[in-house]
């Protein structure tokens, strides 16, 4: 698997996984989207690079560049904090995809963004995604409403920090 700047090229399988209801189920409202909507939501998430310098990748499969999901960091206005995400197909689900991505992820987030602390926000109930924020070593630091539902709050933090907080 590879991480891969987004781009129109992934508009058809983008589409594809946000009209899947078991896809949205756990984020924004959880209603799919239609291709147009879609299509917004890719143009979002290219755009907050612009803005942030930072943001979504696609997930591609190595041997053939299959789009197989998206993973990263997003920080829109009115989010509590950078949140790492993660969105996969539902036949690339169960892999280990999520947290290889994310581990790469946060690794860029330390190295490159110099950043000291993001969240990851997991819908109440989306067990699969507290299982992945476990394996990343997410501390669940709270339980906040957001966007209309309860998540489950997971703060990661740099190596050198999150050492210092485990002897605390």
């Amino acid at each position: 698997m590879r991480l891969s700047p987004l781009g129109e090229r992934h508009l058809d399988d983008y589409a594809a996984m946000l009209a899947d209801p078991a896809s949205t189920r756990w984020i924004g409202d959880g209603q799919p989207l239609d291709r147009t909507g879609a299509w917004r939501s890719l143009a979002m998430l290219i755009g907050h690079w612009q803005l942030r310098g930072y943001g979504m990748w696609a997930l591609e499969l190595k041997d053939d560049g299959r789009f197989i999901g998206r993973a990263g960091l997003m920080y829109p206005e009115g989010w509590p904090d950078v949140e790492l995400g993660w969105m996969l197909r539902p036949e690339y689900r169960h892999c280990g995809y999520a947290t290889e991505a994310s581990r790469a992820i946060l690794d860029f987030a330390w190295s490159k963004l110099d950043l000291k602390r993001v969240i990851s926000l997991v819908r109440v109930g989306n067990e699969a995604s507290d299982r992945v924020a476990d394996r990343l070593g997410g501390e669940h630091v709270e339980d906040i409403d957001f966007l209309g539902a309860r998540h489950h709050v997971f703060a990661y933090y740099p190596p050198q920090q999150a050492i210092r907080r485990a002897t605390a």
